[in-house]
């Protein structure tokens, strides 16, 4: 595994560099066009042998930024040893995958397999295989109460520890509060972030179905627990999870959401925007090129997207528009949301604009235009958090406190015809 790794991620930065050279070769060519144009026939020669230097010069360039880095992969990978860690054996070598998979994971499953992360339970930084054996050497004090975490795009499992020391829990995590004073057995998730949510959301379903299945004791409750893009995934899972009939989705009786972009994120809308207006001139169009292999799962965050009609039949080069289908909650379940801003009020000027930086106050509310993509958060369901950024949501004491009140309350009323 090590070997591979090393050699993908050779062939992962050459292609990279090789793209980049590539944006700089055509912009290059399409500003000489436009002034050898205006020139007219006379720039003729000029022009000729402006293109053979330039695209010599480009070739010898592209060439070596591609297959240097191919190298420097091979020479590593063959110097590896399986007594040492691999490229994901280091909390940097995860963190930096994580990334590359939240911003092109679509396109590492096509073309460099060995690096996308495939969706597993995670334990004591090994992957849980969904076994029963595993599941119990991995989970000796299971409980009847799950709590499944969902990590957000460009993230691992490793993040809902995040920035402890700064916080003041020490050691303290949601997960092992929830473990402490509810009896919930925290399960964290890793996934690739950059596939469509619905994609992971089918994978989701399908896991969790797994689990519950050969989980070592009987599961009576589930909680979800979603970080931003991880919520839209939850969202997903249930909605095909109840279309399949499966069994843990009448289980279910808390979704948290933490910082969930429900009616989508400005900035990922702001990429595509840039995309379409730098596409419009010869000379930005590479620029607009690049920009356009962001992964389907940065594209499906531009309006909150959910399942594959949302996606499935967009063009990808036009302007984005809001074509999201409503899907509603789970009825048997309690639904909350924890949002947060920069600015210490969100209906404030400054709290509207900046948001946590990412996802704006309303959009995890999930406000909508009307009763358009409203969601329906019941009152004393949702709460905001202000002076705070989008990461602190995923370990910070008031996000502890919160949910921990809310799962220790009465459990929700189900109908007789709700669990299946």
């Amino acid at each position: 595994m090590g070997v591979d790794e090393f050699r993908a991620a050779g062939r992962v930065v050459g292609d990279a560099l090789a793209g980049v050279v590539a944006v700089v070769r055509d912009t290059h060519r399409a500003i000489a066009d436009r002034a050898f144009t205006a020139l007219g026939p006379a720039a003729n020669p000029i022009r000729a042998v402006h293109g053979v230097i330039a695209g010599g010069v480009y070739a010898t360039v592209l060439t070596a930024h591609a297959v240097l880095p191919r190298v420097a992969g091979i020479a590593v990978g063959h110097g590896w040893r399986p007594e040492q860690a691999p490229l994901s054996g280091h909390r940097a070598g995860r963190m930096t995958l994580a990334v590359v998979n939240g911003l092109w994971g679509d396109t590492l499953i096509g073309r460099h397999p060995e690096l996308a992360t495939p969706m597993t339970v995670r334990a004591h930084d090994a992957d849980v295989p969904l076994t029963a054996a595993a599941l119990r050497a991995a989970f000796p004090a299971a409980s009847p109460r799950i709590a499944l975490f969902v990590h957000g795009l460009c993230e691992t499992e490793e993040y809902w520890s995040l920035a402890a020391h700064r916080h003041g829990t020490g050691p303290t995590t949601l997960g092992s509060r929830l473990r402490r004073d509810l009896a919930c057995t925290p399960v964290y998730l890793r996934f690739n972030s950059g596939l469509h949510v619905s994609d992971n959301g089918l994978r989701l379903s399908a896991l969790i179905e797994e689990l519950v299945r050969h989980w070592p004791v009987t599961v009576r409750e589930i909680t979800l627990i979603g970080h931003s893009m991880g919520g839209l995934v939850i969202r997903s899972a249930s909605e095909q999870g109840a279309t399949a009939g499966h069994r843990w989705v009448p289980l279910v009786t808390h979704v948290v959401y933490l910082g969930t972009p429900h009616r989508g994120a400005p900035l990922a809308r702001g990429v595509h925007v840039a995309a379409w207006l730098l596409a419009r001139y010869p000379e930005s169009r590479p620029v607009a090129g690049l920009l356009a292999r962001r992964s389907a799962g940065v594209q499906d965050l531009g309006y909150g997207a959910l399942v594959e009609p949302d996606w499935r039949d967009a063009d990808p080069d036009a302007l984005p528009s809001d074509r999201c289908t409503d899907l509603p909650f789970l009825p048997q379940a309690e639904h909350h949301f924890i949002g947060a801003t920069l600015a210490q009020r969100h209906d404030g000027p400054l709290g509207a604009v900046l948001g946590d930086l990412f996802v704006p106050y309303r959009s995890a509310a999930g406000i909508g235009a009307g009763t358009r993509r409203s969601l329906p958060f019941d009152p004393g369901n949702g709460r905001h958090l202000g002076g705070l950024h989008h990461f602190d949501l995923l370990n910070h004491p008031a996000v502890h406190d919160q949910v921990c009140a809310w799962l220790a309350g009465p459990p929700p009323a189900v109908a007789a015809g709700d669990r299946r």
